[in-house]
Order: structure tokens, then sequence, then C-alpha cells
């Protein structure tokens, strides 16, 4: 008996020994990665009754600010496939927290008195993503080949308001 529980035995305590360096790895690559699932933030009746009436496209943002990219740089802008959160939501926020829903994707700010930020972006499923900003402004545009779609929310006037347009 004591013959076949050897090798059985160490079988068990290799098998183990992987299976425990296995989780570690795994473990360790996946720790902090964009698999951590995507906190959702609550539409409000007065989030419907904004995007049903949603004013004329935004002017196309000044030459002069340049793009913001959500990921890396890269010759040729790539498409993001997770969600982008600039900032969370605080306990100081002094806006409102408004959700903006278009074909290509959704874009969250917060909009406070004198200015916005934005929480998070999200494209579409096979739509790519950019985000630019200003002192000003902020813009997220959403595009699939040929297909354009912002959300451009400024300030510089007056109180942060918003705009959705396809382009």
């Amino acid at each position: 008996m004591r013959k076949g529980l050897v090798p059985v035995m160490a079988w068990l305590l290799a098998t183990g020994a992987a299976v425990t360096l296995s989780w570690w790895g795994v473990h360790t690559v996946m720790a902090g990665t964009a698999y951590d699932p995507p906190r959702a933030l609550p539409i409000t009746a007065a989030d419907a009754r904004d995007r049903a009436s949603a004013p004329a496209p935004p002017p196309p943002p000044s030459a002069s600010a340049g793009p913001t990219r959500t990921r890396s740089p890269s010759p040729t802008p790539a498409p993001a496939r997770t969600p982008v959160h600039t900032s969370g939501p605080s306990a100081t926020a002094s806006g409102q927290v408004k959700a903006y829903d278009t074909g290509g994707g959704r874009a969250v700010f917060d909009l406070g008195a004198a200015d916005a930020t934005l929480v998070s972006a999200t494209p579409g499923a096979g739509w790519s993503m950019q985000v630019w900003k200003t002192d000003t402004w902020i813009r997220v545009e959403f595009s699939r080949g040929t297909d354009r779609v912002s959300v451009f929310c400024d300030w510089h006037d007056g109180p942060p308001h918003v705009e959705v347009g396809n382009y």
C-alpha cells in the first residue's frame, strides 16, 4: 500500500504547487487592469428629458487645441475598448452628474456651477473614441468609419452646457 501512496502524494503535491503558481502568476498580471467591473450611474427622468431635447450640433473646437488621447500615443488613433475614467464622482463634487447616450457611446459629465469634469466615456461596440480638453471645454468624439458623434461641453461664457451632434 505504501508503494502506491508515495506516487499519489507526489502527484498531489506537484499538482497543488502548479495550480498555486499559476494562480499567483495570473493574479499578479491581472491586478489593476481594466477588468474591474465598471461603476454604473443612475439614469434619472431628467437625463431622459435632456437627451430628448438635445440642441443643435456644437461648433468644432479651434485648431489650436490639440487632442488628448485616451490611450498611449500612436501614429493612428487606436479604438478604446474599455471605459475611460478621467475622474470619479467624489463627496466634494459640487455639480450634477449627467449621462449623455449617443449612437456612438456614452459620456458622463459632472456639471458644476462654473465648470465641468468628464467622469467617464465609453464607446459603443465597434466605435472608437477620442477626448479633447481645454480650460473652458471638453469634447468627446466617437467614430466608426466616416461616422462621427460628438458630445461637446463648454462653460466659457456661463455655466456648463452640453451639446450632442452627428457629423
